[in-house]
């Protein structure tokens, strides 16, 4: 007869540390994974819509884990460090990915901005306005994210850059009108996604040209 009288530990001690709060990083990058899933089959569309949109509303780490849970990406997460005090974020045009989020109303981002390497965009039964018209480009290429379910988004390039389309529309339209620069130092715009039961239109401003920084400042 055992009697050994030491307590058990109780299963709660597991759970006493909170819950890690997501950066915008942690949701692109769960995002990207659930991408190349519609992409490969794993997902169908009214799952991956499901998905994208508890992303963007996601506020803590394990919210966002257990959305890739049962995607092979998510089989083989390594363990997470302890949070530590980093560096700051960069800001807008030092490479760091921008997002602009739409759901259940509309967001727009227009004038004078510094454009940085990737965009995000997420229009779920809303509407997106991107208007890079009268943007400064910091980086030779650059690459939209689009995801547009039951929504739309519109994007507006300068005329004399490169635009590219690299969409799909399952139920939905991804017209973009493709355009080559004739200058081989202009920015190259790839634009690509998904539009699920929604569009994403993309094209030049006519008579809206890069804005040469260098030679503003020289």
């Amino acid at each position: 007869m055992s009697t050994d009288k030491r307590p058990a530990v109780p299963l709660e001690k597991q759970s006493d540390q909170p819950a890690v709060r997501a950066s915008d990083a942690d949701r692109d990058r769960i995002a990207d994974i659930l991408r190349e899933a519609l992409a490969e089959g794993r997902l169908e569309a009214e799952e991956h819509a499901d998905r994208i949109e508890r992303v963007y509303c996601a506020k803590t780490v394990p919210e966002l884990d257990v959305l890739i849970r049962d995607l092979p990406a998510g089989q083989r997460q390594a363990p997470r460090p302890n949070p530590r005090p980093g560096p700051a974020r960069p800001g807008p045009g030092s490479g760091a990915s921008r997002n602009i989020v739409a759901i259940l109303g509309g967001a727009s981002r227009e004038g004078t901005w510094r454009v940085g390497a990737v965009v995000n965009v997420v229009a779920i039964c809303g509407g997106v306005d991107l208007d890079l018209s009268e943007a400064i480009f910091e980086h030779p290429e650059v690459v939209i994210n689009v995801t547009a379910i039951c929504g739309g988004v519109d994007i507006t390039v300068p005329e004399n850059v490169t635009l590219r389309s690299e969409g799909s529309g399952i139920l939905g339209g991804f017209g973009n009108t493709e355009t080559v620069s004739r200058d081989p130092d202009a920015p190259v715009i790839t634009v690509r996604g998904v539009a699920i039961c929604g569009g994403v239109d993309a094209g030049p401003a006519v008579g809206k040209q890069v804005r040469n920084l260098r030679d503003e400042q020289g």
